[in-house]
C-alpha cells in the first residue's frame, strides 16, 4: 500500500492590512494575529501544535531517549550548599518525582559545622517555601521574589501560576506556617520587608508591563490603604526594589538601557523619605553598594567600561564621588559587593568573567588596599559570587563552571585566598569531564574584527569536515553568553554534535564597545558576525557545511531569523525560541509592552526614518524571501508578555508562504506551550521534556540521532 500523504500545514486566514510609515508600504495579511483575544488565533496555535505533533511522530522514541538521558544524569534528590544567615543555615532541597525545589533551613548551632550538602536529610529542618505545595495543581509555577525578615520570623514571596510574570504576594510566619497576608495581587518582580517586618514594599506594572510604581503595604492591612511611594513617569525607565547586605538600607533602582538612578531609605524608618544618591544624568549608569560608613559606586562617567568610586554614606550628588579604581584596557567593571573584611569586584577581563578581592584598609582614603584576583585553572570558564548574605563573613561562596566542568561551589577566604571545595554539581551515569573538550576559536568578521567562538565537543571528534554542528548566538542588551555546564547538552555531544557559541557583537563579552557595535543602526553586525563564525567553523573543519544548525532565543531568535534571510543555504536546521522576529512591527507600536524602553536598544522607527529603514532591511518577518530555507522549529508560549506569540506565528506562516522549501524534507513547525511564559515550561521534569522535544527535531535534521559513545 502507498504511504499516507503527510499532513498539510495550517493555513491561517489572510486579512487585508497595509502598514505605512515614512513612505514605505508593507502588506501584512497576518497583522490580525496581534489580537490575542481573537478565537481564530488560539485555534490556529492549536492547529500548529497538532501539525507539529503529526510531523514528528517518528521522533517519539528519540524524545523519550533524550529525556531519560537527562534524568539519569541528575541526582534528583539533592541539597544546595547551606548558607549561614543570622541564626540559621538556609538551603534548597529537590526530591525525586517533584517538579520544584523546597527552600528550607536548620538552626545554626556552630558556624564551623555546615550541614552536609550531600546528605539526604538534615535534622531539625524547617520549610520556608515549598514550591511544590505553592504550585498545587497549576501547570505553571514561578517565584518572582523571596525574602526573609531581618529577625528571620517572616518570609515574603511572590507567586506566578500563569507564566505572564504577574505575581501574587504571600507573607507567612515561618515557624508556625501561618499565612499572615495574601491580599496583594498582580505585582511585579521584587519584594522587600522593612527592618521590623511591619511593612512590605512591592512594585506595580503599567499597561506596557513596565514596573513603574513602588508601593508600601502594612503586613496584614487592607491593600486599599497601601501608599504609593514612588512613580516613574519616564517610559524608558524600569524599577526594582532591593536591600543592602547589612539590611540597613532599602534600595530603589531606576534604569533605562543607558541611564540609571538609585534611591536609598533607612530600613528602620519605612515611612521616611527616600534619598537620591545622585540624580540621573543622560547616558550615565551607576550601581551602588552600601559599605558601612560609605558607598561604593561602579559608574561609567569617565570610562565606557566603568570605574569604581566611593562616596559618603549620605551622598546626594555625583560630585561627592571619589575615584578609587579605574578599569584598564580589556576590563569591564560590572558590580561590587561589600563585606567587613573586603569588597569583591565583579568584572570582565579578556572576554571572561573575573573576581577581584579588595581587602579593607581603614588607613586609606577609599577604605581598601590593593586587590588580588581569584584565579581559575580552566582557560575557558565562568566565575561569580554565590549566595553571601552576611556582611561579617570572612569567606565567600564562589561559583565556578565551564562548558564541560560541572558547577562547583568554592569557599574562598577573603584574607588568605585559601579555597575549599564545598560541592560540585553531581552528574550521574558514569560522567567523566575528561571525555569532553572545550576551546576558544576566533573568527574574522567582514570588517576585520576578531569574534570569539566557544567550541565544545566530545573527545575523539576531530575537525575533519564531517561533524554535525549546532551554533547558538544571542548578541543583544550587553548580555554575555558565558560558559555554563549543562547536563542536557551532553546528549548532543554524545551524538557527535559540535556545540558552538558565537560571542557576537551586541553582547557584552568584550566590554561596552562590543555592545555598542551591535545595537541601534549597527545591529546588522550581530548577524554578519554570526555568519563569520559559521564560515570559520566550516573552513576549519569543525562542522560539515551540510549539517549546520542554528539556535537562538528571544533577541537571539531575531538573530536566527535575520541570519536565515541573509544566508538560508548555510543551514540545515534552525530553532528559534520565543523569537523576536516581528521586531519592526513591535517597535512601531509604543502602546505595546516594552516598546518605548526598547527604543534605546533598537532605535525608534516610528519617528526616525533612518532607524525605520535600517530595521526594515533586517527585520526577519518582512524579509523572508523566495529561497530554500532550512528546516525551522519556532517555539513560543501563550502567556509570554515579552515576545507575543503573535510574532513567531506570523513568521512561520510567511516562511511557508514565501520560501521554496520542500516542506516534507525541511518542515517549518511551530510549537506553543499553552501554559507557560517567556522562559518556557516550569518544573524541572516539564523543562526536560521540552528540551527533549526540541533537540530531537534538531538532531533528526542534522542526521545525528545515534550516540557515538554507545
Amino acid at each position: 500500500m502507498p504511504s499516507p500523504a503527510p499532513p498539510s500545514p495550517p493555513t491561517p486566514e489572510r486579512r487585508p492590512h497595509v502598514r505605512e510609515h515614512h513612505g514605505d508600504s508593507f502588506e501584512d495579511p497576518y497583522a490580525w494575529m496581534a489580537d490575542l483575544e481573537d478565537p481564530a488565533l488560539l485555534a490556529h496555535l492549536e492547529a500548529e501544535n497538532a501539525y507539529a505533533s503529526d510531523r514528528t511522530t517518528h521522533l517519539e522514541g528519540l524524545r523519550g531517549e533524550l529525556f531519560e538521558e537527562i534524568r539519569s544524569r541528575v541526582k534528583e534528590t539533592d541539597l544546595s550548599v547551606p548558607v549561614a544567615s543570622g541564626p540559621w543555615w538556609y538551603f534548597s532541597r529537590t526530591v525525586a518525582g517533584r517538579q520544584y525545589a523546597s527552600h528550607v533551613r536548620v538552626p545554626l548551632t556552630d558556624a564551623a559545622q555546615r550541614p552536609d550538602p550531600e546528605a539526604d536529610a538534615v535534622a531539625g529542618e524547617q520549610v520556608v517555601v515549598d514550591g511544590n505545595l505553592e504550585a498545587g495543581d497549576s501547570e505553571f509555577f514561578s517565584l518572582g521574589a523571596m525574602t526573609v525578615s531581618a529577625d528571620h520570623r517572616l518570609v515574603a514571596f511572590a507567586v506566578d501560576t500563569a507564566g505572564d510574570e504577574r505575581f501574587d504576594l504571600v507573607i507567612r510566619d515561618i515557624g508556625t506556617g501561618e499565612v499572615l497576608d495574601r491580599s496583594v495581587t498582580g505585582i511585579g518582580y521584587g519584594v522587600e520587608l522593612s527592618l521590623d517586618g511591619t511593612f512590605v514594599f512591592y512594585t506595580r506594572l503599567d499597561e506596557a508591563w513596565r514596573p513603574h510604581q513602588l508601593w508600601r503595604h502594612r503586613v496584614g492591612g487592607d491593600p486599599a490603604d497601601d501608599v504609593l511611594v514612588y512613580q516613574e513617569d519616564d517610559e524608558r525607565f524600569w524599577m526594582g526594589i532591593g536591600s543592602s547586605r547589612d539590611e540597613r538600607w532599602l534600595m530603589l533602582g531606576l534604569g533605562s538601557k543607558t541611564t540609571s538612578e538609585v534611591h536609598l531609605l533607612d530600613s528602620a524608618d519605612p515611612e521616611g523619605e527616600w534619598r537620591v544618591v545622585a540624580p540621573r544624568r543622560e547616558g550615565i549608569e551607576y550601581d551602588v553598594e552600601p559599605a558601612g560608613d560609605r558607598l561604593l559606586i561602579v559608574h561609567n562617567t569617565d570610562t565606557p567600561d566603568a570605574d569604581l568610586a566611593w562616596a559618603p554614606i549620605d551622598a546626594t550628588s555625583h560630585e561627592q564621588w571619589v575615584a578609587f579604581l579605574n578599569s584598564t584596557d580589556g576590563e569591564r567593571f560590572v558590580s561590587v559587593d561589600a563585606f567587613d573584611t573586603a569588597s569583591v569586584l565583579s568584572l570582565r577581563s579578556g572576554g571572561l568573567t573575573a573576581l577581584r578581592v579588595l581587602p579593607r584598609d581603614a588607613s586609606s582614603d577609599s577604605g581598601h588596599a590593593a586587590g588580588w584576583d581569584v584565579t581559575v585553572d580552566a582557560p575557558v570558564h565562568s566565575i561569580g559570587l554565590g549566595d553571601n548574605p552576611e556582611p561579617g563573613q570572612t569567606s565567600v561562596q564562589v561559583v565556578v563552571e565551564s562548558w564541560v566542568t560541572p558547577r562547583s561551589i568554592l569557599d574562598v577566604d577573603l584574607r588568605t585566598g585559601e579555597r575549599t571545595l564545598l560541592k560540585r554539581q553531581p552528574v550521574l551515569g558514569n560522567f567523566d569531564a575528561a571525555n569532553y573538550a572545550e576551546r576558544r576559536e576566533w573568527a574574522t568578521a567582514s570588517d576585520g574584527t576578531r569574534v570569539p567562538i566557544s567550541v565544545v565537543h566530545r573527545v575523539g571528534v576531530e575537525p575533519d569536515g564531517t561533524n554535525p554542528g549546532l551554533v547558538t548566538a544571542y548578541g543583544a542588551y550587553e548580555i554575555s553568553s558565558d560558559p555554563y555546564f549543562s547536563v542536557a547538552r551532553l546528549s548532543l555531544l554524545d551524538r557527535g554534535v559540535v556545540y558552538a557559541v558565537a560571542h557576537v557583537r551586541g553582547g557584552g563579552e568584550l566590554g561596552r564597545r562590543w555592545y555598542d557595535e551591535g545595537k541601534l543602526l549597527a545591529k546588522t553586525t550581530s548577524f554578519t558576525d554570526t555568519l563569520a563564525c559559521v564560515d570559520h567553523l566550516v573552513a576549519t573543519g569543525w562542522i560539515d557545511p551540510e549539517r549546520v544548525g542554528l539556535e537562538g532565543g528571544s533577541a537571539g531568535g531575531l538573530l536566527v531569523g535575520a541570519v536565515l534571510n541573509l544566508a538560508p543555504e548555510n543551514f540545515r536546521v534552525a530553532h528559534a525560541a520565543v523569537p523576536f522576529v516581528d521586531a519592526l512591527t513591535t517597535m512601531l507600536q509604543p502602546d505595546l509592552p516594552l516598546t518605548i524602553g526598547e527604543w534605546e536598544e533598537w532605535g525608534n522607527p516610528l519617528d526616525d526614518p533612518q532607524v525605520y529603514a535600517a530595521m526594515r532591511a533586517y527585520a526577519p518577518y518582512e524579509n523572508v524571501r523566495a529561497a530554500r530555507y532550512p528546516a525551522v522549529l519556532a517555539t513560543s508560549s501563550l502567556h509570554d508578555t515579552r515576545v507575543y506569540v503573535t510574532e513567531p506565528a506570523k513568521w512561520v506562516a510567511r516562511l511557508r508562504e514565501v520560501s521554496t522549501n520542500d516542506l516534507e524534507q525541511r518542515p517549518v513547525l511551530m510549537r506553543t506551550e499553552l501554559a507557560a511564559g517567556h522562559g518556557g515550561r516550569s518544573g524541572r521534569y516539564a523543562a526536560w521534556e521540552q528540551i527533549a522535544w526540541e533537540w530531537a527535531f534538531v538532531l533528526d535534521q542534522l542526521g545525528a540521532t545515534r550516540r557515538i559513545d554507545a
